[in-house]
């Protein structure tokens, strides 16, 4: 029986998807939930699993494709020569054994080069999704050095470069005594590389350009005294993540505060549907993520009803998911104002533009030390510029600037958060 593989159904926000990458090929044995295909919206990367057992019979669509909603990509005859899954599991397990057998020594050399390994080494292992037993050690007593890390990425990459430069998907710079073959586009020894823009990066230019051109976008700025933040987080920083197993952040805060000003001044709150204003009952925060496709903006529902905690444990969630492309649809869709950090790169200040058709968004900056007045006296105070983006045609700039003052208290005085004064 052939069993028909279709493009699963897509929101009404998007329109179609492109086939990024066809795990299998015709003729090979597939097994129901392996990943089949991978396709690529202009929000996220949606993973088709395989829906029987049996022989992929074809492929309609090829890598590269557009794709509607319910549309045929593909096509199984099912149960032809399918191995069951514990077969093959056994199958994998037997040969997979001579390979363990082999690399035994190095694996126990390298067992416990996490335990031996610094907070920073475990962090670049997790971002470039590593093993500690890929890497050879040079540290003495076992212990896994960050030098270790990136050399092996670094010969990595040249062994990568070396063998498929034609696979790089991303613009880079090759230096001319390296490649032996240069690609197209270069002249002399100037080299240039042209890659398809990613549906993710289009989307976000297409809706830059709209929001440019159909709002009336102001900026209003402020600054913020973060001391009061960083002496909470010090003093329960530790004791917080005790009792909910996440870490005290700055963007709950600032979410928490966000949220408190948001039900003070709906005007903010609110957004443009044809010549109508919608004001929002509830506040569905978005928090812009830096992912390897771009920026991705999923949404906190309800905030008004969340903990510091729970706003924490969905933020640090949200970000796993968006570094392994596991974000859902539903999760990026709607949304009734949003944060950017752009204080993480470095950023001393910025003026954010709108996700539409929210009417306003809040742009967090890097904290750096200042001279301040206080009392009459300079004193160094650890400063956070922040920045009101809003839609003119619905907000005043009074309703703005009263919004950031109030949000620049909330934060200043956390107290008032749970006095909600």
């Amino acid at each position: 029986m052939s069993y028909e593989i279709k493009v699963p159904v897509l929101p009404e926000s998007v329109n179609d998807a492109m086939i990024i990458n066809w795990h299998k090929q015709p003729g090979e044995t597939v097994l129901q939930d392996e990943l089949l295909v991978e396709l690529e919206t202009d929000k996220v990367v949606l993973e088709v699993p395989v829906p029987v057992d049996g022989v992929l019979e074809n492929i309609v669509q090829d890598a590269g494709a557009t794709v509607a909603s319910n549309q045929v990509i593909g096509r199984i005859s099912e149960g032809a020569n399918a191995e069951p899954a514990t077969a093959k599991a056994a199958t994998n397990r037997d040969s997979q054994a001579a390979a363990n057998t082999a690399t035994a020594a190095i694996t126990s050399a390298n067992a416990n080069a996490n335990a031996h390994a610094s907070p920073a080494v475990r962090k670049l292992l997790a971002e470039h999704n590593l093993k500690a037993s890929q890497i050879p050690l040079t540290g003495k007593h076992d212990r896994l050095l960050k030098e270790d890390v990136e050399a092996y990425l670094k010969a990595h990459a040249q062994t990568e470069t070396e063998a498929a430069p034609e696979s790089i998907s991303e613009p880079s710079v090759i230096k001319s005594s390296a490649v032996t073959n240069p690609p197209i586009g270069t002249i002399g020894d100037r080299l240039e590389k042209r890659v398809p823009m990613t549906r993710l990066r289009a989307r976000i230019a297409e809706r830059l350009l709209q929001v440019q051109q159909s709002t009336a976008m102001l900026t209003t700025f402020n600054e913020i005294n973060m001391q009061a933040l960083i002496k909470l987080r010090g003093e329960y920083g530790d004791e917080f993540e005790d009792v909910h197993g996440v870490r005290l952040g700055f963007m709950s805060l600032f979410v928490k505060a966000a949220t408190f000003a948001l039900q003070r001044y709906p005007e903010i709150n609110s957004s443009v549907d044809g010549e109508d204003i919608i004001y929002h009952g509830y506040c569905d925060v978005g928090i812009a993520i830096s992912s390897r496709r771009g920026l991705v903006v999923p949404i906190l529902r309800n905030t008004e009803q969340l903990s510091l905690a729970e706003i924490e444990s969905a933020i640090v969630d949200y970000a796993n998911k968006a570094r392994n492309d596991k974000l859902g649809i539903e999760e990026l869709m709607g949304g009734t104002f949003t944060i950017t950090n752009g204080g993480v790169f470095g950023s001393l200040l910025s003026t954010p533009i709108l996700n539409p058709p929210q009417s306003a968004i809040l742009g967090m900056h890097t904290i750096q030390k200042r001279p301040v007045a206080e009392n009459d006296k300079v004193v160094i105070r650890p400063m956070m510029y922040v920045a009101l983006t809003y839609d003119h045609r619905l907000i005043d700039g009074q309703a703005a600037v009263t919004f950031l003052k109030t949000l620049k208290e909330l934060v200043e005085d956390p107290a008032r958060l749970l006095l909600d004064v």
